[in-house]
């Protein structure tokens, strides 16, 4: 083509570098945007790890713990010897109690009264024995009690006042559990494991 249509050399240099110039903004845009969603990431995962910071980690610790919720507080359990036990016999065999009475003493309780069950009880109970206490007593002393008689059932009465307790003989009793059975569990029982430690991350 001629005249004033003509299409001269230089215009294609100037074509080429413009397309350069708009690749290189591409590119530039592109590695911007990448990185604000990297910095993004890094972000949200310091804030859920705490990050190093000794604040943050605390700060985890804490919120672990108000979720597990407060740690049970149970009053501590009392030594054989630390109130007295009654032992009664609700059975019509003689000199069960006074049998029963001086093992307890073996092993370490302190004996109050010995003789025969109250009415109430007097060839009532069907089962191994009834240990018998206050309110206060059944998660405490009844619970120690419990530990030197197999198969025990547990009561209360509100009406009741200080730390002695009953042991009423039934029918199926034929004597205190084994000495070392007793002892392994009543060591379990004032002396538990220790609680495993929470894992990280709750």
């Amino acid at each position: 083509m001629g005249g004033q249509y003509r299409i001269t050399g230089d215009k294609y240099p100037r074509m080429r570098r413009r397309r350069r110039g708009r690749l290189v903004v591409l590119t530039i845009a592109c590695a911007a945007v990448l990185g604000g969603a990297g910095w993004g990431t890094l972000q949200l995962i310091d804030v859920f790890t705490g990050g190093g910071n000794p604040a943050s980690a605390a700060g985890t610790k804490a919120a672990c713990a108000a979720a597990a919720g407060p740690t049970p507080t149970a009053a501590p359990l009392p030594e054989p010897g630390a109130f007295k036990v009654n032992v009664l016999n609700a059975t019509t065999r003689s000199g069960l109690a006074k049998k029963t009475a001086d093992e307890l003493k073996k092993r370490g309780f302190v004996i109050g009264e010995i003789g025969n069950a109250t009415k109430e009880y007097d060839k009532k109970v069907k089962g191994t024995a009834v240990l018998l206490g206050p309110a206060s007593a059944r998660d405490t002393s009844l619970q120690v009690l419990a530990t030197q008689v197999d198969g025990a059932e547990r009561r209360t009465d509100a009406s009741r006042k200080g730390t002695e307790v009953d042991l009423i003989i039934g029918d199926k009793f034929r004597a205190l559990a084994e000495k070392a059975d007793a002892d392994k569990a009543l060591t379990a029982l004032t002396r538990p494991s220790p609680t495993p430690t929470a894992k990280q991350g709750c």
